[in-house]
């Protein structure tokens, strides 16, 4: 276990520091990390009881990263392991952030929800359920999945089946007998649909457009290749979907069991049921979208334009690699235009259906018309305040183990400047 010294510490008056971040995941420690490097005064103010909460709490049992070991590399505490190129599952992934808790040591507050974020004349205003502190910069390192989003349809489901978001989903022991409804085909979608269909459960999976991976290709994990390619070096204004790239769908894929494809054709011809998306429910009757066909497409489309990039690579660098072993399908399954969950043996839904952000907190203009963030690698129009582990900040692995330690050194030196600034001012 991690050890709460650090927490003993913090129990003093000092309610004014140079920063304040918000947040203790792998980017507020990050943060922490590397401002402790720069000499800068701050505290880290952290909602939860513990460390790594979330992973501990919402994530299944047999839940595991789809990004190979090497890419944890959070700042001072790059993965050294034995299996480089395995998947951590759960307990790994807790163990590897409460080691990093140990190492970094952050000045630390738990149990410390922000309420309120606001701009004062000489910095910040910070208000959480019990304290209230000043600073002159400030770190929102707080992510972006903040509320779950479950479709309105919900509503219209027969109260006799058991309805929760994928975060609280633990394995199938978890959920009544009978069958199972798996909305949404992001990766935490097709795992789940996946653990369940292993287990012998019966699975109806509602298909969104979100796109596939293969998991290898001619020998080698897709990961290896595409950072041989350069790709995980991509910055987001150089990205074909430039600001759409944060917003778009993870490629589903599984590093379960040593990593393989999720292909739902082949789910599909082992008797999993697929449908399009839901377009509307009524008295316990769903209709679904005329689009099953479109999406199973449209994710092959896309693994395949991942392995001819793959595979001309190959061929500009002139390198001898084995033939693809992938296991291919061209299976249409049926697409049912309804389904009378009143009829049916579906006893549980799993809505798969992601998470939204949720900064009402934040009391300063920051953000567009729909609430997402405004900035530029992390650092905002407001003269001090910087956002940390967004998805896409700056390269794909901004929001993950892999690269959000860049983006923490490149803010650390952006507020050491302007602290070093501010002190000569004020000498």
């Amino acid at each position: 276990m991690y050890s709460s010294d650090r927490i003993v510490a913090l129990e003093g008056s000092q309610t004014h520091f140079d920063v304040i971040v918000v947040g203790s995941g792998q980017a507020g420690m990050s943060m922490s990390y590397c401002l402790q490097q720069q000499g800068i005064d701050h505290i880290v103010l952290e909602k939860n009881s513990t460390i790594a909460k979330n992973w501990k709490e919402e994530r299944w049992e047999e839940f595991c990263l789809v990004t190979p070991n090497w890419q944890c590399q959070l700042p001072g505490h790059f993965y050294s392991g034995d299996d480089p190129n395995g998947f951590m599952v759960k307990d790994e992934i807790v163990d590897y952030l409460e080691s990093y808790f140990n190492k970094v040591r952050p000045p630390i507050r738990f149990n410390s929800p922000v309420r309120s974020l606001t701009k004062t004349e000489q910095g910040f205003e910070v208000r959480t359920s019990t304290h209230t502190y000043t600073a002159t910069q400030v770190v929102l390192a707080c992510g972006s999945y903040h509320k779950t989003n479950i479709l309105p349809f919900s509503q219209s489901f027969p109260e006799s089946i058991l309805q929760i978001h994928s975060k609280d989903y633990k394995d199938e022991k978890s959920l009544p007998e009978g069958e199972v409804m798996v909305v949404g085909t992001g990766q935490s979608g097709c795992q789940i649909a996946e653990d369940l269909h292993l287990s012998g459960r019966k699975v109806h999976l509602c298909v969104g457009s979100a796109p596939r991976v293969n998991r290898r290709y001619r020998g080698r994990d897709v990961v290896d290749w595409l950072e041989d390619m350069g790709y995980y070096e991509t910055t987001i204004d150089k990205h074909p979907d430039g600001e759409n790239a944060p917003h778009s769908t993870n490629h589903y894929v599984t590093g379960r069991d040593g990593g393989r494809d999720l292909n739902l054709r082949i789910f599909a011809e082992q008797g999993m049921n697929l449908y399009g998306k839901i377009r509307a429910a009524q008295n316990g009757i769903l209709g679904f979208e005329a689009d099953l066909k479109e999406n199973l497409d449209y994710a092959d489309a896309v693994a395949k334009r991942i392995r001819d990039s793959i595979e001309k690579y190959i061929q500009s660098e002139g390198i001898n690699a084995p033939e693809d072993e992938n296991e291919h399908s061209d299976y249409t399954p049926p697409s049912p235009e309804s389904l009378n969950l009143n009829t049916e043996n579906i006893t549980s839904v799993v809505w798969a259906t992601g998470f939204s952000m949720d900064f009402e907190w934040v009391k300063i203009p920051v953000f567009n018309e729909k609430g997402l963030p405004i900035h530029k690698r992390g650092i905002t129009g407001v003269d001090g305040l910087y956002f940390l582990g967004l998805n896409w900040m700056n390269t794909w692995g901004s929001g993950r183990f892999f690269h959000v330690g860049r983006d923490a050194q490149f803010l650390a030196e952006k507020i050491a400047s302007k602290a070093h600034n501010y002190t000569r001012a004020m000498a």
